[in-house]
């Protein structure tokens, strides 16, 4: 089994990478809204971090994407 299409192990990595550290907010918050803002200042090891936790955010749409157009193309014969 592909470690990258196990639906409880993409969501154990966005409660656990995705998310930490989570006091006082979720970091992947933070540099969200660091973006939103307008990202000043912001350094390559900056966008590094946030591609970093926002990859299993990523997986987890993908393998939403990959369900739900499954159970459509099933659903259409």
């Amino acid at each position: 089994m592909n470690l990258f299409n196990n639906l409880r192990i993409v969501i154990l990595l966005c409660l656990t990478l995705g998310l930490a550290p989570y006091y006082p907010e979720p970091h992947i918050v933070g540099k969200i809204k660091w973006v939103i803002g307008g990202a000043a200042e912001m350094k390559l090891m900056d966008v590094l971090d946030l591609l970093l936790h926002g990859i299993p955010f990523i997986l987890l749409i993908r393998i939403i994407y990959i369900k739900v157009n499954k159970t459509a193309s099933n659903n259409s014969k």
